[in-house]
């Protein structure tokens, strides 16, 4: 068993946790965090960086997971450095190739993701079996807007490693959405194609979830007539189904076991408030123990402060059960 297992932390204050209940994530990062604020790095970082990564052993979904949270993290400059130390550690090219996605999106124009598309192919040679450097190739292609013939073999490569990898998913979503380089047909027949196999506890459970409230968050953010019928999302029958088997499922103890399910519990915490079912939606926060995330609260307003508006209101001491 890994030395480094996701532990669940107590107390019900609400907090902003980047690694959600991974407490020896929060660790790493904190220290990563810390030793840039000095303005110094010492090796032990770098063995820290390697041992929480590698410990997550042939889990791709909470490698995954540490990677993106260190990423944004370490800033530019760490990983680099991390991997003229260690060029042949599959996970500092990982770590430095999920930096460079963080650099190009935070820039005005994307420019050309070659670069990253190399050090995703070396990953890819240490690790055969890991879908994580083709889930990053994804990712540029996103980024670039590169066409959606290019997407199918990097598609077909993620899925004979892990078919239910919630990053890769969640790429899949962005790429496939009109706003991006597809359409709302291509997103309905990846949606479609998920409803017929995947488990109802696989780690891209909350991918239909997902792009529901993105539809909903959309037509708000639209105005007008679309906003005044952005409330009508939520009786769609896919719509209906999707949210009772989540508020059924996903808040019992153990259901979701993959290392992003407290930001899925965000999620359906959030589309249980919008959909006014306030009840499951008390339930559903209870279940996230306090720990929110940016996404989807930061679309009404600073997600800190909405997420423990309803956490107080839903399951503070003075709450009604």
């Amino acid at each position: 068993m890994p030395a480094f297992i996701r532990r669940r932390r107590k107390g019900n204050t609400p907090r902003l946790a980047p690694e959600l209940d991974d407490r020896d994530l929060g660790k790493v990062r904190r220290r990563v965090q810390s030793c840039w604020d000095r303005g110094s790095l010492d090796t032990a970082v770098m063995a820290l960086l390697s041992q929480v990564i590698d410990d997550a052993g042939q889990d791709w979904d909470r490698k995954a997971h540490r990677l993106e949270v260190l990423a944004a993290t370490a800033g530019r400059a760490l990983p680099g450095i991390w991997r003229e130390h260690k060029p042949n550690h599959q996970g500092a090219l990982l770590l430095h190739a999920w930096s460079e996605l963080f650099q190009a999106r935070q820039q005005d124009s994307i420019g050309d993701l070659s670069a990253v598309r190399e050090t995703c192919r070396l990953a890819a040679d240490l690790v055969p079996a890991d879908p994580i450097p083709w889930t990053l190739h994804l990712a540029t292609l996103r980024l670039e807007r590169r066409p959606t013939r290019e997407l199918s073999p990097i598609w077909r490569e993620i899925k004979a490693r892990d078919p239910w990898n919630r990053e890769a998913h969640l790429q899949a979503l962005g790429y496939l959405s009109p706003e991006e380089c597809g359409s709302s047909v291509l997103v309905l027949d990846l949606l479609d194609g998920m409803r017929a196999e995947m488990p109802a506890d696989a780690p891209a459970a909350a991918l239909e979830l997902t792009a529901i409230v993105r539809n909903h968050q959309r037509a708000v953010s639209v105005g007008g007539l679309m906003a005044l019928g952005a409330a009508e999302i939520w009786r769609r029958p896919d719509a209906a189904k999707a949210l009772d088997q989540a508020a059924r499922d996903w808040p019992a103890p153990g259901f979701l076991q993959h290392a992003a399910a407290v930001a899925d519990l965000n999620l359906l915490a959030y589309a249980l408030l919008k959909s006014t079912r306030l009840a499951d939606a008390a339930t559903a926060l209870r279940a996230t123990e306090g720990v929110a995330t940016p996404w989807p609260w930061s679309a009404d307003g600073d997600p800190l402060e909405r997420f423990a508006h309803f956490y107080g209101r839903h399951c503070g001491p003075d709450a009604t059960r």
